[in-house]
C-alpha cells in the first residue's frame, strides 16, 4: 500500500534524509520512530505530497506522490503534530467543510460526520467553538477530520500529544481497531505505544532508516544472551558460587537488594526450570523467576546511539582530513 524506495531530501548542503526506502503492507500499522531531528517529519511530508524528494520515488495505494499528488491526497487521511483546526468554527461546521473539501455532500456527509464524531466521542462538544475546547479535544478533532472520508492509508503524527490517559488508551484501542480494514503510518517518540498499537517498527536516526522488524524480533537481534532476575527469601551466604553449578550459566550479578539476582545465560538458552528445582530442593525459597527481556527503548536508543557514534567518527574523521589538507598547503607555499 506504500511504498517508499530510496528517497533523499536535501536543503542546500545539508541532507534531511538519506535514501530511505521501506513499505508497509495493506492493513498494516507500522510505527515511525527516531530522535528529533532523524527526518520523520519531512519523511511524511514527501508521503502526503507537501514536498516532493530530492531523489527517489514514495508510492500510496499505486499512485506517485511526485506525480500523482491528488489521487495520493485523496486517499490519505493525515493528521500533523499540530492538528490543522479553525478554531473560529464549532466542531461540527469545520469537520462539514473539510467533508466538502472532500467532495462528499448530502447523506454521505452527514453520515461519515455521526460516524467520524462517534468514534472519536466529541458529541458533547460538537456545537462548541474548536477554539474553546482544550488541546486534547482540539487533538481529536484533528483525528476526526482524517478518518472523515474512511481513506485506505492513515499517516498520524503523534496522534496522542496533549491527551489525558484515559484519552490516550481510547486512541489507541482506536488505531488497534483500524488494522486491516487501514493502513497507518504512526509517528511518535513514546515508545509503549509503539509497542502496544503497532506490528512493525522502522526506527529512523540522522536521516537514515537503521532498523525495521518487529518490536520482539529487534530485541532478539540485539540481545547476546538471556537474563533471568531470581529472588530467593533464604539466599546462603555462598549463593552466587553454588548457582554457578548449574550448567549453562555465563554470569551471575547481585541486585541491591539482599537475595535478588540477575543471571546471564547463553543466547537461546531458558534455564529457569533448572534453576527453580535447584532453589527449591535447596529450600532457599523462591519468591520469584522471570526472565528480563530487551525492551523497544532499549533497542531503540541502542541504535540511535550507535549512529550517533558514526556520524560523530565520521565527522572528526572529515575534519581531520580538511586540517591536514590546510597544513599541507601552507607548508607547500
Amino acid at each position: 500500500m506504500i511504498d517508499v524506495q530510496n528517497i533523499t531530501k536535501r536543503y542546500g548542503h545539508h541532507t534531511a534524509i538519506d535514501r530511505v526506502t521501506f513499505s508497509v503492507a495493506k492493513g498494516e500499522v507500522l510505527a515511525f520512530l527516531g530522535p528529533n531531528g532523524a527526518g520523520k517529519t519531512t519523511t511524511m511530508r514527501i508521503l502526503t505530497c507537501f514536498m516532493p524528494a530530492t531523489e527517489g520515488t514514495a508510492r500510496v495505494a499505486g499512485f506517485d506522490c511526485a506525480d500523482q499528488p491528488l489521487e495520493v491526497k485523496r486517499r490519505i487521511g493525515y493528521l500533523p503534530e499540530t492538528p490543522p483546526v479553525y478554531q473560529e468554527l464549532t466542531v461540527t461546521e469545520y469537520l462539514t467543510f473539510v467533508g466538502r473539501l472532500r467532495g462528499m455532500v448530502g447523506r454521505n456527509l452527514t453520515s461519515a460526520l455521526d460516524q467520524s464524531i462517534g468514534r472519536l466521542e466529541l458529541g458533547t462538544v460538537r456545537h462548541r467553538l474548536i477554539g474553546n475546547l482544550s488541546r486534547g479535544y482540539r487533538q481529536r478533532v484533528g483525528l476526526a477530520q482524517a478518518l472523515l472520508h474512511d481513506p485506505p492509508v492513515l499517516i498520524l503524527d503523534e496522534p496522542t500529544v496533549g491527551l489525558d490517559p484515559k484519552q490516550i488508551i481510547e486512541i489507541r484501542e482506536l488505531i488497534k481497531s483500524l488494522a486491516g480494514s487501514h493502513t497507518v503510518i504512526l509517528s511518535t517518540h513514546i515508545l509503549p505505544e509503539a509497542t502496544a498499537v503497532c506490528q512493525r517498527v522502522v526506527i529512523i536516526s540522522g536521516g537514515r532508516i537503521v532498523a525495521e522488524d518487529t518490536p520482539e524480533q529487534l530485541s532478539a537481534r540485539l540481545r547476546h544472551s538471556e537474563k533471568i532476575s531470581v529472588t530467593l527469601k533464604t539466599p546462603p551466604i555462598d549463593c552466587e558460587g553454588k548457582l554457578r553449578a548449574i550448567p549453562g550459566i555465563l554470569n551471575i550479578f547481585s541486585g541491591q537488594t539482599t537475595g535478588n539476582y540477575l543471571i546471564e545465560c547463553a543466547l537461546g538458552h531458558d534455564l529457569r526450570d533448572e534453576i527453580a528445582r535447584f532453589v527449591v530442593s535447596n529450600h532457599w525459597g523462591l519468591l520469584e523467576l522471570r526472565t528480563i527481556s530487551m525492551t523497544l527503548e532499549d533497542v531503540f536508543l541502542q541504535l540511535t546511539r550507535h549512529e550517533e557514534d558514526l556520524s560523530h567518527s565520521a565527522d572528526a574523521s572529515a575534519s581531520s582530513i580538511s586540517d591536514g589538507a590546510v597544513v599541507t598547503q601552507d607548508t607547500a607555499s
